[in-house]
């Protein structure tokens, strides 16, 4: 996974009104896969981003790694826990880097959130992702995995969606447009190019652009890929008419399988 080295500075501007703020972020999950957490519980949270969070969670009291392969973000992150006075480890590391840093059946839950595992570089490469983070699970720990629906993705082709009203952050307000390139074959790497056009007090406008790859996947090749892991899907909430989804996995502590509920 690479990427993420423009944005990382105006990444704000991608990120939803209700997980804006560290607090906001970290509610999302407070009530399904935080609120089980016993007290000091030990939390991964894999392509963390600009840190909303992980930096929300360790304010919930939680001992916190925050990881991502950009080093933009991972410096974003570290200034968002000093802002907020927490204390956290960020870590610049891919996926598949994880296992050289941390060691292996050490957490109680890994989020892997924000549509980032389609920027895993194939079924090979989301094996691999997500491989790492199932040895980095205490037998019995969740994974917690959001995803854009990529069956929708694809089935709308090539095309450029301009958000339809402006961004408002910090003062200053914005447009954000997704160019999206759609290959023939799922197997095939994709494009999705972000602009952030910024407008100035003036009227000018600053314009920050990055393409990135992406690899979609089928939600049943990702519950499969889960279950050869050792992670039994525990919850879903994938609809084949929403754009998005979530689920939450558990290690298994004897390697078996099971359906997924809704």
């Amino acid at each position: 996974m690479a990427g993420y080295g423009a944005l990382s500075d105006v990444y704000e501007w991608l990120i939803g009104d209700d997980k804006l703020t560290p607090a906001k972020a970290a509610a999302v999950y407070c009530s399904d896969v935080v609120g089980s957490l016993p007290p000091n519980a030990r939390v991964l949270d894999c392509a963390c981003g600009t840190g909303q969070l992980a930096v929300g969670l360790a304010s919930l009291g939680l001992a916190v790694v925050a990881a991502d392969a950009s080093s933009g973000m991972v410096r974003r992150t570290e200034k968002a826990a000093d802002e907020q006075d927490v204390s956290l480890r960020a870590l610049r590391a891919s996926w598949d880097e994880l296992p050289d840093h941390l060691a292996d059946s050490t957490f109680d839950l890994v989020f892997c959130v924000g549509n980032s595992l389609g920027h895993a570089e194939g079924a090979v490469g989301r094996l691999t992702a997500l491989q790492a983070m199932s040895r980095l699970l205490n037998p019995g720990g969740r994974l917690v995995l959001h995803s854009r629906n990529w069956e929708l993705v694809r089935s709308a082709g090539s095309r450029v969606d301009v958000r339809d009203r402006l961004i408002r952050r910090n003062d200053r307000e914005a447009v954000v447009s997704y160019y999206w390139q759609i290959e023939q074959r799922w197997e095939q790497e994709h494009f999705l190019e972000i602009v952030v056009a910024q407008i100035e007090p003036d009227g000018a406008v600053q314009a920050c652009s990055e393409r990135l790859s992406i690899w979609p996947y089928r939600y049943v090749d990702l519950v499969a890929q889960l279950r050869s892991v050792g992670l039994t899907v525990q919850s879903t909430t994938f609809d084949p008419e929403n754009d998005e989804y979530l689920v939450v996995a558990s290690r298994d502590q004897v390697r078996g399988k099971s359906e997924p509920t809704r």
